[in-house]
């Protein structure tokens, strides 16, 4: 049984909302957000990345971070950039880009459920990535971006929503990525009430992004029902805010690696050892991958087309992931990466940026890159439903959620040092 529940967010004003919202805050390095918002002083990058607010040698610790993070979101509201809804609402999102189409519900999701396994994970977290994520819930009061959560379609959502979008959307815009948003307030008490039975009845939903968002959010419904010797249980802590969508709806792009290096190997013993588990053919242009257990390899400005011999090929539903054969049969025995999660000589770089992507980065700062054949969204379920986890950096989500779109407070006053 899935618990979600309508709230009263903070929108920008329909004729704002494209300025105001941004990209999330972790697909942008923080170059890439200071230049944002140079051309750009109302982005909400200005709260979901306040380090971009300051110049790159200026050192600021994670708190002062964070407080001005909450104290930009405070200015946002008290001067009518975010403008809160008068009564609690559910509300339909739907993003559109090259043809595709996804539409979800934004809502406040249980972390009861969460804590109870009822939403199902697919990667490991890191601790230093939920402190910072923690501390940024805490200190900004908020849930600035939302969790995006993913459940198997029926077709009977659809249904639900049909006579909402039939309607003028209340916001309605194009990013700066050529990506289509709209989005519908529903207030009508029986369609929330309707939606809300409908993921009653719905087993299990699933993080496709945003596993820190989630583990940072259960972590402050801890810290705050602790400290709060009249919790019963329905305060705003004890929610999260998720999109939520479809899984045929979904769409996933490959998430492609770079490495600085052979590790010292020769071209003619990295080739060697390539071809002990991969067969390798020269190609006279680099090619998205079309198959599974086939991978593009970029390497001394020529591509290649590495294919999977069948002896490696596993029927686990981890090891038969192309991340995993990549990571377990090349990156680490042949190249002597690792842990991908701490090893300085590999990089990610989204599927979105194409092969041109992977070529720019080994002309600055890289050596080889691998272009993936995505993971697809029933791999990704079967994964979680099975306790499993993929490796890091095995799913790149596209069009991306706009932060700053919908943001709910937590409604107990901002982080007590503003007021210190």
């Amino acid at each position: 049984m899935i618990t979600i529940k309508p709230f009263q967010g903070y929108l920008p004003p329909p004729e704002l909302a494209k300025i105001v919202s941004s990209p999330p805050y972790d697909i942008l390095s923080s170059e890439e957000a200071r230049l944002f918002i140079k051309n750009n002083s109302n982005s909400f990058l200005r709260v979901i990345k306040p380090e971009s607010d300051f110049e790159p040698n200026h050192k600021v610790d994670s708190e002062t971070l964070h407080l001005h993070a909450a104290m930009n979101l405070e200015t946002y509201m008290r001067t009518g950039k975010l403008i809160q809804d008068q009564q609690p609402c559910l509300y339909i999102y739907q993003i559109a880009n090259a043809g595709h189409t996804q539409t979800g519900i934004i809502s406040a999701v249980s972390i009861r459920d969460y804590n109870e396994g009822f939403i199902k994970k697919h990667e490991h977290t890191r601790p230093d990535k939920e402190d910072e994520r923690t501390m940024h819930i805490e200190i900004t009061n908020a849930n600035t971006g939302p969790v995006f959560l993913t459940f198997r379609n029926d077709s009977e959502f659809q249904n639900k929503i049909s006579d909402v979008i039939l309607q003028q959307p209340d916001i309605m815009f194009q990013a700066e990525d050529h990506s289509n948003h709209r989005l519908w307030r529903i207030t009508n008490k029986i369609t929330i009430d309707n939606l809300i039975a409908y993921f009653s009845n719905i087993p299990s939903l699933y993080i496709a992004d945003g596993h820190h968002r989630a583990a940072s959010a259960a972590r402050v419904q801890k810290i705050r029902m602790l400290d709060n010797s009249n919790h019963h249980g329905d305060e705003p802590y004890n929610y999260f805010m998720a999109a939520i969508f479809p899984h045929d709806e979904v769409h996933i792009l490959g998430y492609n690696r770079v490495v600085k290096d052979l590790g010292g190997l020769t071209q003619d013993q990295f080739f060697k050892l390539i071809q002990q588990k991969f067969t390798l053919k020269p190609l006279s242009k680099g090619l998205i991958p079309v198959n599974r257990h086939t991978f593009t390899m970029h390497f001394r400005k020529k591509w290649y087309e590495l294919e999977a011999k069948n002896k490696i090929i596993s029927s686990d539903s981890v090891l038969r992931l192309d991340v995993s054969i990549l990571q377990n049969h090349l990156l680490e025995p042949v190249l002597g990466i690792d842990d991908p999660r701490t090893n300085n000589r590999i990089d990610f770089v989204g599927g979105i940026r194409g092969l041109d992507g992977l070529e720019i980065r080994c002309k600055l700062d890289s050596e080889l890159a691998f272009a993936l054949y995505p993971v697809s969204i029933n791999e990704l379920l079967k994964v979680a439903d099975e306790n499993k986890v993929m490796p890091p950096k095995s799913t790149w989500f596209e069009p991306k959620l706009r932060s700053g779109l919908i943001v709910r407070s937590l409604n107990k006053g901002f982080y007590k040092k503003m007021n210190s």
